[in-house]
């Protein structure tokens, strides 16, 4: 019997699978660039039209007043309260909203009874504009800080409810299949089962939520408010202080930024098993 003899071209290291391609960090800079060039653009546009009268100075604003009057806040201190009272609001409502959307959520996707008895109320709460509703809540709450949380738990709760209920509902059959084999209790399954399994779908309603929940306690400030920054904004325009109320809207937009940011970034964090190839 004669050995089997291979040449040394003949031997090939393993080939690798291939895998999903990391995303290059120069497409990220790229999209950064763009963003900054798209906002200096209309930032350039606005001051342009401020300079040249385009727009009435009196009761229009321009890119560096707004900046100058927030620097004056900034420093004056005179932001941070209205700040504050926003974000306790927010804060709040989405505690009561996590607290009470992911367990009905999680509840109302595994029984079809429940299911099939809120789902039509759900859909109209969550389509109908919370606006619409406002002279019978201030009647029933008044306009202190007890209406203003309902409004934010309103705004938040549904888009955080719809998405646990869709995660449960596409729950993969096979792992309550295995729950029934270990006989797991229904308490347990939800638990251990089905909790884990929509975590991509309850961080995406909390990313949805929290946006809203700001919306909402903007909303009630602007209209019931005695602090936050939509009241801060209210009473700016109606005195005619258009750099002071532009600069409390561009606070405004970067807590929105921040906020649903960084709930993307816990997204990314806790579910880039779910990620598709």
């Amino acid at each position: 019997m004669t050995a089997t003899q291979l040449s040394p071209g003949s031997v090939r290291p393993p080939v690798r699978a291939a895998g999903p391609r990391p995303r290059r960090a120069s497409g990220r800079h790229l999209n950064l660039v763009l963003g900054v060039v798209g906002l200096a653009v209309v930032l350039g546009a606005w001051q342009l039209c401020a300079v040249t009268g385009i727009v009435d100075p009196n009761f229009s604003s321009s890119p560096s007043g707004a900046f100058l009057a927030l620097i004056e806040s900034i420093g004056s201190g005179a932001i941070w309260a209205p700040l504050g009272s926003t974000l306790s609001i927010v804060a709040l409502g989405m505690a009561i909203s996590v607290v009470a959307g992911i367990p009905a959520g999680l509840l109302i996707g595994r029984n079809k009874y429940l299911h099939g008895l809120t789902d039509p109320l759900i859909s109209i709460m969550y389509s109908v504009p919370y606006v619409v509703f406002l002279p019978m809540l201030i009647f029933w709450f008044g306009i202190e800080m007890n209406a203003r949380l309902v409004i934010v738990v309103w705004s938040s709760l549904f888009p955080l409810l719809i998405n646990v209920i869709a995660g449960t509902r596409n729950l993969d059959p096979a792992y309550t299949q295995v729950s029934r084999v270990y006989c797991a209790s229904r308490l347990y399954t939800l638990r251990a089962v089905a909790f884990p399994a929509t975590l991509p779908y309850i961080l995406a309603g909390i990313r949805q939520a929290v946006g809203r929940a700001l919306i909402g306690a903007i909303v009630a400030e602007l209209f019931m408010g005695s602090s936050g920054l939509g009241y801060q904004v209210q009473l700016q325009t109606s005195n005619f202080a258009m750099d002071e109320a532009m600069a409390s809207i561009a606070v405004i937009a970067v807590v929105a930024i921040v906020l649903t940011r960084g709930v993307g970034h816990l997204e990314r964090r806790f579910t880039f098993w779910s990620a598709s190839d």
